[in-house]
């Protein structure tokens, strides 16, 4: 059975546990990037992550896009939406139908 995890800012991510997610917080980019790594080698099929904490840890979260598992989705955080979630979001859907399923053509 796949597990889903959510990592990101304490604050942003402990309601998330109320819901039976597993939740990791971390505080700066080194223990995301680390943290990151370890729920990917460890078998997580979903892993949530504050947009302010994927702006820290980019190029970790890279390593990643080109895999099956596990599937990456950031999600606003306590101090706003950066719109990064959904923007990452409408671009897999672009690619995998081959265009932008939002534009508006008026």
């Amino acid at each position: 059975m796949y597990r889903i995890a959510v990592l990101g800012e304490y604050d942003s991510i402990y309601g998330f546990a109320t819901l039976g997610l597993e939740t990791f917080p971390v505080s700066d980019a080194e223990q995301g990037s680390t943290q990151l790594r370890r729920l990917a080698e460890s078998g997580y099929a979903v892993i949530y992550v504050t947009e302010s904490m994927a702006e820290q840890i980019k190029k970790e979260i890279e390593r990643y896009k080109t895999q099956m598992l596990p599937a990456i989705i950031l999600i606003p955080g306590v101090s706003g939406n950066t719109s990064a979630g959904i923007n990452g979001v409408k671009k897999s859907v672009e690619q995998a139908v081959g265009s932008d399923i939002l534009f508006s053509g008026n």
